[in-house]
């Protein structure tokens, strides 16, 4: 997988912190939010962007058949194998299931490699202080989802992002 995207290296980092997969998972299952989405829209804020409702519609829009066509069923797949289908063992499946994985993966890199081409960081949204821009970011998606992403988990979600990236 290729190292030249900043967005996609932002990504990797962020995701490494301990707290990050289990928020990001409770956002991606109890509400409908795109992680990758969601990361493209803290990347921006620590760039110093803020996003209208409008723009963050567009961008949606711009990635949703991938998602709704590649990534969703690629991770429904792996998910479903990890328990096994019958007739077919749970460690006979489990190669398959890597195998998904690995390509789920690289079908989320695809997609941010394609919104960071998309909608530049210089050029996308406007100035903003990158705690502004994290919160704006944040609701204008949830007006996207049609209701407010939960506070604890986004508190808990920004508090990681302004901490790994030394953010006052």
């Amino acid at each position: 997988m290729s190292g030249d995207s900043a967005f996609w290296q932002f990504s990797l980092r962020f995701y490494r912190r301990p707290e990050v997969p289990a928020l990001c998972l409770k956002l991606q299952d109890e509400h409908g939010v795109d992680v990758n989405l969601l990361f493209l829209l803290v990347f921006f804020s620590i760039n110093k962007r803020r996003l209208t409702p409008g723009e963050v519609r567009r961008i949606d829009a711009s990635i949703s058949r991938w998602r709704e066509c590649v990534v969703q069923p690629l991770r429904a797949i792996r998910r479903d194998l990890k328990n096994g289908i019958a007739p077919i063992d749970v460690n006979a499946a489990d190669t398959l299931r890597s195998a998904i994985k690995r390509d789920e993966l690289e079908a989320e890199r695809l997609q941010q490699l394609t919104l960071e081409r998309a909608f530049p960081v210089a050029t996308t949204g406007t100035h903003a202080a990158p705690r502004a821009a994290a919160a704006a970011n944040i609701a204008a998606y949830g007006k996207i989802l049609g209701a407010p992403l939960p506070g604890a988990t986004v508190n808990a979600l920004l508090a990681s992002l302004f901490a790994e990236f030394d953010l006052q």
